[in-house]
């Protein structure tokens, strides 16, 4: 697929004309927030947005209808959260959120800042496409199933297996490489594209990458056995023991939109907090006490900490009024879906429809709601299409 448009995914310094104002993406490499950032964005959504932060399938943060672009880049400089303005929209780094916490073969999230620092060191990196995503997984398999162009799968406490849009490549590298490796695969990149966005996009680019890479490095081979990964909904979600004995906090977000006042609440516990690809946050390095006041204090303003709810199920696109291409309202029919009890864990296999009133949709499992047939955030793995047309809702069972 060769591609005649540019890139188009929007940042800070470059915005997103949305049906309800212009937005702005912030890149938060590795999901990784102290506590003053969480600040500083719950901040900037009240000043100069429309008072949420949406989270994104990448572990990045939205603020819609922004109103000040250049207060919003000065607070988001100040922050730390806008490090570089040549390299803003090619910082997309997904890490297992768990990692060095709890479970796992080893910690990836010291990789994450060397891993965009080598990005922002190399000024035609600047070139990439923002919709590139690099992944980091500790061998638990989180993120590794979630369709990155270059990410690296630990496959013990030192080993790292290289994967290219989403596929093992059979080459293995120790720790104190991985970082140069990514580096050198997104140079390839680079070199191989043709307009393309994603390296799955490149006819064979899986192939010509590695080929490329092995070319460039002759102490490389790509004789690891290989190693299948698969996408999972993967929702750290509830209260989970650290290996110090620490507690985490997994937390889901309805839709994926946190209101600010509820992020300034989270800031307040002064700990660091971890956003996932599965538009959800982590609260990290809590005691025992602490974590029960968080629970009591935030799950009556909206946060999930049940891995049951049916919350956990379901994600949409904007929808309107933030989409003009929307055919409605999508997240207020999700919504009301969740709250009458018509979105299921389980139950008979559903048949495909067409012509749907809202109220006539009982769907099971993972579900994704779309205001047009685009399926604009669509999740990665079996989900149940649940499509707004001009002729009501259609609904395309996971098969």
């Amino acid at each position: 697929m060769t591609r005649s448009d540019p890139d188009s995914c929007p940042g800070v310094l470059r915005l997103h004309e949305a049906a309800d104002g212009p937005l702005a993406r912030i890149r938060v490499p590795g999901g990784r927030l102290s506590p003053e950032q969480l600040q500083s964005l719950a901040a900037a959504a009240v000043d100069l947005g429309d008072g949420n932060i949406e989270l994104t399938s990448r572990g990045n943060v939205q603020l819609r209808q922004v109103r000040d672009a250049a207060a919003l880049t000065d607070r988001l400089t100040e922050a730390g959260l806008l490090p570089s303005a040549t390299h803003e929209r090619v910082r997309n780094i997904i890490a297992s959120p768990l990692s060095g916490r709890l479970g796992g073969w080893t910690d990836v999230h010291p990789l994450v800042p060397a891993l965009d620092e080598g990005l922002r060191a190399h000024p035609r990196l600047a070139e990439l496409p923002g919709r590139v995503l690099f992944t980091l997984d500790d061998g638990r398999g989180d993120v590794s199933g979630l369709g990155g162009d270059i990410g690296v799968h630990a496959l013990d406490a030192n080993t790292y297996a290289l994967l290219l849009a989403g596929k093992d490549t059979g080459v293995r590298v120790p720790a104190a490489e991985v970082v140069d490796l990514m580096l050198a695969a997104a140079h390839g990149f680079l070199e191989l594209r043709d307009g393309q966005w994603r390296l799955h996009e490149i006819p064979d680019g899986t192939t010509r990458l590695t080929e490329h890479l092995l070319t460039a490095r002759n102490d490389l081979d790509a004789s690891g056995e290989p190693l299948e990964v698969a996408p999972r909904q993967d929702i750290p979600i509830g209260w989970l023991t650290q290996d110090d004995e620490k507690v985490a906090l997994g937390a889901g977000v309805r839709l994926g939109s946190l209101p600010a006042r509820t992020a300034e609440f989270i800031a307040a516990v002064e700990r660091p907090v971890f956003l996932t690809p599965w538009r959800s946050l982590v609260i990290t390095d809590l005691d025992d006490w602490t974590a029960e006041q968080v629970v009591r204090v935030l799950a009556p303003m909206g946060l999930i900490f049940d891995a049951n709810s049916p919350w956990l199920l379901v994600s949409a696109c904007a929808g309107m009024p933030g989409c003009a291409k929307s055919l409605t309202d999508v997240r207020a029919d999700v919504a009301e879906a969740v709250d009458t009890g018509r979105v299921v864990p389980s139950g008979a296999p559903q048949f495909a429809r067409e012509g749907l009133d809202p109220a006539e949709i009982v769907a099971t499992g993972r579900q994704h709601w779309s205001g047009c047939d685009r399926r604009c955030g669509r999740p990665k793995g079996a989900v149940t299409d649940v499509i707004a047309t001009t002729d009501g809702y259609r609904v395309i069972p996971t098969d």
